[in-house]
C-alpha cells in the first residue's frame, strides 16, 4: 500500500513532465504510424494500378487467342455444314457396302482437309450423321461412340438450339483431362431438318496454354460460363465449381467499361479484370490477389523496423529535452500549490531557469495587485447594491399616489368611509414598508403582507373583478426573500393579463422544493407569446405604476444576490394564462445578514 502511495505521489509531482512526454510520445507514434502505413498504401496502390494496367493488356492478348480459336471453330463448322459431300454421306439412310466404302473415303478426305485448321490448336473433330455414322478424326484423343454422344445432355441442348454454336465442359472418365466441346447441329438450309452434328473438342490443359504463361502465384485467370461454372482456371481446385456472384461481377465490370474492380474472395481482396468472349459466350477473368502480390514486392517488416528505430531515437531525445524544460516548472508549481487558497500574502521563490523566474516574478506581482483590487471590488459591490436598492425603493410613481388618493376621495363622497380608511391604511403600510425599511430582504410573511396591501389598493381603484388567492406553506413564512419580488408580477397581471378577459384569478403560491424556495404567480388571463421561457424586457416607455422595480430587475437582483442558479422564469399560453416562477435559496430569518 505504501509503495502504491509513493508511486502515486511520484506521478503527481511529475505530472507536467508525464503529460508533455505522453502527448509527444502519442504524437510521434501517431505520425510515424500514419507515415509508415501511408507509404505502404501509396506504394501498394501505385504498384497495383501499374500491375492492373499491364494485366489489362495481357488479358487482351489472351482474349485474342481465345477469339482466334473460337473463330477457327466457327469457320470449321461452317465449312462442314456447306460441304455437299459431307451432307450427302451423313444424310443417306441406307447404303450398300460399296457405296458405304466410297462414301467413307470421300467424307474422310473432306474432313481431313477441313481438320487441318484445328490441328494448330491440338483440337479434335467429330462428325455424326444418320443411324450410327460417326467420324472421329482423332480417336485416341477422345475415344467415344455415337451412342455415348447421343446420351449426353449437351447433345440434347445442341438439337434444341440447332443454329447456335454452344460450348460445354465435359468431365470424361475415359481421359484424365477435362474436355471443352463446341457443338453445332447440321441442318438443311431450306427445311431446317437436322441431319447430323459437329463436335469440336479441346482439352482443358490445351485451353490453359492460352494464358498459363501469363499467370503466377496470386495472379490467376478464370474462364467462366453464363451459369457461373468455371470452365478453365490456373487454379486447378476451382475447376468445375460454380460461382454466380463472380460471373455477375465480371459482367457488370465489363458492361460498365471499368478497367478493374475490387472483389472479396474467401476473405481476401482481389482486383478483377474481365473480358467477354462472344464466341464462347463466356467471361475471361483475371484475379489478382492484392495481399500476395504486394507481399512479394514490399518488405513490410523492414519498413516497420526502420520506423521503429526512428521512433525510439526520437523518444530518447524528447525524454531529455522535456525533462530539462519541465524540471524547473515542476518546482515552481510545487511552491504555488503550497500557497493557501485566498492567502495572497505569501510569495514564491524566484529561482530556476529564465522562464521559471519570469513566471515567479509575474505571479508575485499579480498577487500584490490582486490583493489590492479584491478589497476594492468587494467594497464597491456592497456599496453599489445598497445604493441601487435604496434608489429603487424611493422611486414611487406619483401617479400611483394621485390615483389612490383620488379613489379614497370618491369613497368618502359616496359615503363609504370604512372602505376609504381600509385603503388609506393599506397605502400607509405599503409606503412604510417600502420607504421606511432599508434592509434588502424581508420575511415571506412580510412580503405577503405588502402584496396584500398592494392588491387592496388596486381592487379599491378597479373593483374586485380580479380576485387574488394566497397559498403559503406555514414553514416558509420565516424565510428571508428580497424585498418587492412579488409586486412587479402582481402589477403586470392586474394591468396586462386581463385585457380580453374581464375577470379572473391570480394565484400566489409559496412552498419549499428540496433545497429551494419556489414562489409562483399564476393567472388565468389572456396569456402571451414568448420565444423562450424568459422574462420579457421591461418597456421603458411605460414606467411601473408603483415602484421603479420592474420584472427584469427582480431577476437581475436575485442573480446578483444568490448566483446564476436562481432567478425568475416565465411560461405562458395564449388564452390560458401566465405562470411566473421565482427560485430562491432557503435562508431563515436567524441566518440572514444584510449586505
Amino acid at each position: 500500500m505504501k509503495r502504491f502511495e509513493k508511486v502515486k505521489q511520484l506521478f503527481i509531482r511529475n505530472g507536467l513532465f508525464i503529460k508533455l512526454f505522453s502527448v509527444t510520445l502519442f504524437s510521434i507514434l501517431l505520425v510515424s504510424i500514419f507515415i509508415t502505413f501511408s507509404t505502404i498504401r501509396v506504394s501498394t496502390d501505385l504498384f497495383m494500378e501499374t500491375f492492373s494496367i499491364t494485366n489489362s493488356k495481357i488479358i487482351q492478348q489472351i482474349t485474342t487467342q481465345f477469339n482466334s480459336y473460337s473463330a477457327t471453330v466457327a469457320s470449321t463448322i461452317n465449312e462442314i455444314e456447306n460441304n455437299g459431300v459431307i451432307k450427302r454421306v451423313l444424310s443417306e439412310e441406307e447404303m450398300d457396302s460399296v457405296t458405304l466404302s466410297r462414301s467413307y473415303f470421300q467424307i474422310n478426305q473432306e474432313l481431313d482437309r477441313i481438320y487441318t485448321s484445328l490441328q494448330a490448336f491440338d483440337a479434335n473433330l467429330i462428325v455424326t450423321g444418320q443411324e450410327d455414322r460417326l467420324y472421329n478424326l482423332s480417336y485416341i484423343y477422345w475415344p467415344v461412340t455415337k451412342y455415348y454422344l447421343d446420351s449426353l445432355e449437351m447433345t440434347e441442348r445442341t438439337f434444341e438450339e440447332p443454329r447456335a454454336i454452344n460450348y460445354h465442359a465435359l468431365d470424361t472418365a475415359v481421359i484424365e483431362d477435362e474436355v471443352i466441346v463446341a457443338t453445332k447441329a447440321l441442318t438443311e438450309r431450306l427445311s431446317d431438318d437436322i441431319y447430323g452434328a459437329v463436335y469440336v473438342s479441346i482439352r482443358e490443359s490445351q485451353l490453359r496454354d492460352f494464358y498459363e504463361g501469363y499467370t503466377s502465384e496470386g495472379n490467376d485467370v478464370v474462364l467462366i460460363d453464363q451459369d457461373g461454372q468455371i470452365i478453365s482456371s490456373s487454379q486447378s481446385d476451382l475447376m468445375g465449381t460454380v460461382d454466380t456472384n463472380l460471373r455477375s461481377i465480371a459482367e457488370s465490370t465489363y458492361l460498365s467499361n471499368q478497367e478493374h474492380t475490387s472483389v472479396d474472395i474467401e476473405g481476401r481482396e482481389h482486383l478483377l479484370i474481365s473480358e467477354y468472349l462472344p464466341g464462347f459466350d463466356m467471361y475471361l477473368i483475371n484475379l489478382i490477389d492484392r495481399q500476395q502480390i504486394v507481399s512479394s514486392l514490399i518488405n513490410t517488416r523492414e519498413i516497420l523496423m526502420i520506423s521503429g528505430g526512428i521512433i525510439l531515437l526520437a523518444l530518447v531525445m524528447v525524454w531529455f529535452v522535456t525533462r530539462r524544460i519541465t524540471k524547473s516548472l515542476t518546482r515552481l508549481v510545487r511552491q504555488i500549490s503550497k500557497i493557501a487558497q485566498h492567502n495572497f500574502s505569501e510569495r514564491i521563490n524566484e529561482t530556476g531557469g529564465y522562464e521559471s523566474r519570469q513566471i515567479a516574478q509575474a505571479f508575485n506581482h499579480t498577487l500584490d495587485e490582486l490583493q489590492t483590487y479584491v478589497g476594492i471590488v468587494v467594497e464597491s459591490q456592497k456599496r453599489q447594491q445598497r445604493s441601487e436598492l435604496k434608489s429603487l425603493q424611493h422611486q414611487i410613481n406619483p401617479h400611483f399616489l394621485y390615483n389612490t388618493l383620488t379613489t379614497v376621495k370618491f369613497m368618502v363622497k359616496q359615503g363609504d368611509p370604512e372602505e376609504a380608511m381600509s385603503t388609506i391604511h393599506a397605502l400607509i403600510t405599503l409606503l412604510q414598508s417600502t420607504l421606511g425599511e432599508f434592509g434588502e430582504t424581508i420575511t415571506v410573511s412580510k412580503e405577503i403582507e405588502n402584496t396584500k396591501n398592494y392588491v387592496t389598493i388596486n381592487q379599491a381603484r378597479y373593483g374586485d373583478r380580479i380576485k387574488v388567492n394566497y397559498f403559503i406553506a406555514p414553514d416558509c413564512e420565516s424565510i428571508q426573500v428580497p424585498k418587492l419580488i412579488l409586486q412587479p408580477f402582481i402589477e403586470n397581471a392586474f394591468f396586462h393579463a386581463f385585457n380580453q378577459k374581464k375577470s379572473g384569478f391570480i394565484q400566489i403560491l409559496i412552498r419549499k422544493q428540496e433545497s429551494r424556495l419556489l414562489a409562483e404567480v399564476v393567472d388565468d388571463g389572456d396569456g402571451m407569446t414568448l420565444k423562450t421561457e424568459e422574462l420579457p424586457h421591461d418597456n421603458k416607455k411605460k414606467r411601473q405604476l408603483f415602484s421603479g422595480i420592474g420584472m427584469r430587475n427582480v431577476h437581475e437582483r436575485i442573480q446578483l444576490m444568490y448566483g446564476k442558479d436562481y432567478g425568475v422564469s416565465v411560461s405562458s399560453e395564449i388564452g390560458k394564462g401566465t405562470r411566473i416562477t421565482i427560485e430562491l435559496p432557503i435562508i431563515d430569518e436567524d441566518q440572514h445578514t444584510d449586505i
